[in-house]
């Protein structure tokens, strides 16, 4: 029998396999997907959050933890466990050499990675390179590691954690480590949570998965049934607006269309909908999945001019092309005149100022509804361009309820032996909204603080 089974493989699922292991406990990991996808969610990452007080390596000037702390607070609304929060801030400012002993490498921000230098680390190589690192150590410690091992059912005895079961196979351990991921690649679980529309749409229908098609939320659905505590809403998620022609899975981050906030953003009725202006992208990127998908068919359109090209990361598809406004509608699909109109009145609403993408700038609209309250230029410079887009669900919120100990919980109690970090607990920091580098803050927090725990209850129940 193991000390501790940790079912899952992505970053926390790793953070906490190492941890037990360092603490001296024999571990096996379980990862539902084949050795060539492993890594979940987290090999389509490039960054942490960290909070620091003072210029660290790759990191400039400082990001102090209250800074960090009104950051994620506007975020969420105040949906948001502040001491949970807090301690995920905290740990990120000291996670990083341990990270680094297991093999990840830091780099600084891209140029084109904007206002990310100050508050993001950069992982060399990304994601796929961070997940890579710490298999690499994981292997060398002596933890064992299993491919393509789902796990469908949990035996659990009294809020006690007893075996797992993969098939017919029935695995006992002494403590249990779940982070296996929320249910963002299940489809009917997705049409479930959003509903119908007043169109009589199912939003959920034209919804691209970012992240790994294997978070089918089957543990979520199996720890929930044995009656144990939740957290989240299951219609919020890490919701990004993604380029329309992205592959149905496994995206990941280079879907992203980073120029929004520098033009405008349209709906299929050529209409504007929300403020592209309202604060810096990486604080702002993740709201806008949300808000297409409560557009009509799912769909929006960002729209820039010649003057934006170089101040964003170029996506990987090219947008539509046009000289002039007319041409890029029909190019587009939209309404010309309606286009042709919407695009005027904003240029007539746009106030003389000094542009700078690196602030909060005075280059505002007036007297448009909705505003744009930074960085609003006209669009009057071709060519211009076009991107269409659609929701991108990274990952879901709905998780199970735990402590600062990572504990799973049943009816207010903690487990003595069964613990939870990553996406599947993520819902008790982010209620809704996101801030980028939070997700891996997160799940290295929590990933090391349930090995170590489980570590210690495996011992202590021996």
């Amino acid at each position: 029998m193991f000390d501790v089974l940790v079912i899952g493989g992505g970053n926390a699922a790793l953070c906490a396999a190492l941890m037990a292991r360092e603490a001296g406990a024999s571990v096996l990991l379980l990862e539902a997907a084949p050795r060539a996808w492993r890594g979940g969610n987290s090999q389509h990452t490039r960054n942490l959050r960290c909070m620091h007080d003072a210029p660290q390596d790759v990191l400039v000037d400082a990001y102090p933890e209250e800074e960090y702390w009104q950051d994620l607070l506007r975020v969420t609304g105040g949906l948001t466990d502040e001491a949970l929060a807090r301690l995920v801030i905290r740990a990120s400012a000291s996670c990083r050499d341990w990270m680094r002993s297991h093999g990840v490498h830091f780099q600084p921000s891209l140029s084109g990675a904007l206002h990310t230098a100050r508050t993001n680390a950069f992982f060399m190589g990304g994601g796929k390179a961070l997940v890579n690192a710490y298999y690499r150590s994981a292997e060398r410690l002596g933890v064992v590691i299993r491919y393509e091992s789902p796990v469908d059912a949990l035996e659990i005895r009294d809020g006690r954690f007893v075996a797992a079961r993969v098939g017919s196979e029935r695995i006992e351990a002494r403590s249990c480590v779940l982070a296996a991921g929320g249910f963002e690649s299940n489809r009917e679980w997705l049409r479930s949570a959003w509903g119908q529309n007043a169109q009589g749409d199912w939003p959920a229908d034209n919804f691209l998965i970012r992240g790994t098609r294997f978070n089918q939320g089957v543990l979520l659905r199996v720890m929930e049934q044995a009656g144990a505590d939740m957290v989240g809403d299951p219609s919020q998620s890490h919701c990004v607006a993604i380029d329309a022609r992205a592959p149905l899975y496994d995206g990941g981050i280079c879907t992203r269309v980073d120029c929004v906030s520098l033009g405008i953003m349209l709906n299929r009725d050529a209409e504007r909908f929300y403020d592209e202006g309202e604060d810096f992208w990486p604080k702002r990127y993740a709201i806008w999945g949300r808000l297409v998908a409560q557009q009509p068919e799912q769909i929006g359109y960002s729209i820039i001019d010649a003057k934006a090209i170089g101040r964003f990361m170029p996506p990987v598809f090219p947008g539509c092309k046009a000289d002039t406004l007319p041409e890029l509608a029909r190019m587009l699909g939209l309404d010309e005149a309606r286009f042709v109109a919407t695009v005027e009145r904003y240029n007539a609403a746009c106030q003389p100022g000094s542009f700078d993408h690196t602030v909060l700038d005075n280059c505002h609209t007036s007297g448009l509804t909705p505003p744009k309250s930074h960085w609003a230029l006209p669009l009057d410079t071709p060519p211009f361009y076009g991107y269409a887009l659609r929701p991108g669900i990274t990952f879901t919120y709905l998780g199970l309820k735990t402590n600062a100990n990572a504990a799973v919980h049943f009816q207010g109690q903690p487990s003595p032996n069964f613990f939870v970090a990553g996406e599947m607990m993520a819902g008790n920091v982010l209620g809704k909204g996101y801030v980028a580098g939070i997700g891996m803050a997160i799940g290295t927090a929590f990933g090391r603080i349930a090995g170590t725990c489980a570590a210690r209850a495996a011992k202590e129940g021996i």
